[in-house]
């Protein structure tokens, strides 16, 4: 924590050494979720989140992440949850229905249950778009989900004197 004159301040906690971290993977475009999953499990790794604290869990596509994030987040087991993924434009409307939907889906999950929710689910135009950005998508939701599932324990542990 840090002051500024009266005001207190909760710095980034990169420290995820006992964090509990729950990934929902989607099987859909698997090549890419792959990466995606390689880079956040490193970067986990790099931020001292331990092998028995992650948990993965596969769904069919984008549109089955959420409920399966509700139902881990109601476990009670996690400190933080990531979804991972990519949707990929097509002919069709249905890229427009996976892709709101499922970011809906995981908006509603975290501000129900209070857990964090990262949504490492790409929506790209082209299969080399996303292939160009998982890398740094799946490194980017490891940092946040650190720093925000640390930062939800201060604030539930957090009391004003």
């Amino acid at each position: 924590m840090a002051y500024y004159d009266d005001i207190l301040e909760f710095e980034p906690d990169l420290n995820g050494d006992g964090l509990r971290v729950g990934i929902v993977l989607s099987r859909f475009n698997i090549d890419i979720g792959e990466g995606l999953l390689g880079t956040c499990t490193e970067r986990l790794k790099e931020y001292n989140v331990q092998d028995p604290d992650i948990l993965l869990i596969t769904v069919p596509g984008a549109l089955e992440i959420p409920a399966t994030l509700l139902k881990m987040a109601y476990s009670n087991q996690f400190d933080v949850l990531i979804a991972l993924g990519a949707v990929i434009r097509g002919d069709t409307y249905h890229f427009e229905v996976v892709a709101n939907e499922s970011a809906r889906g995981i908006t509603q999950v975290q501000l129900e249950t209070e857990i964090p929710v990262m949504n490492g689910i790409l929506t790209t135009d082209t299969e080399d778009q996303a292939l160009e950005r998982m890398s740094q998508k799946g490194s980017d939701v490891a940092r946040a989900a650190v720093e925000m599932g640390n930062l939800l324990i201060k604030l539930e542990e957090y009391s004003v004197d």
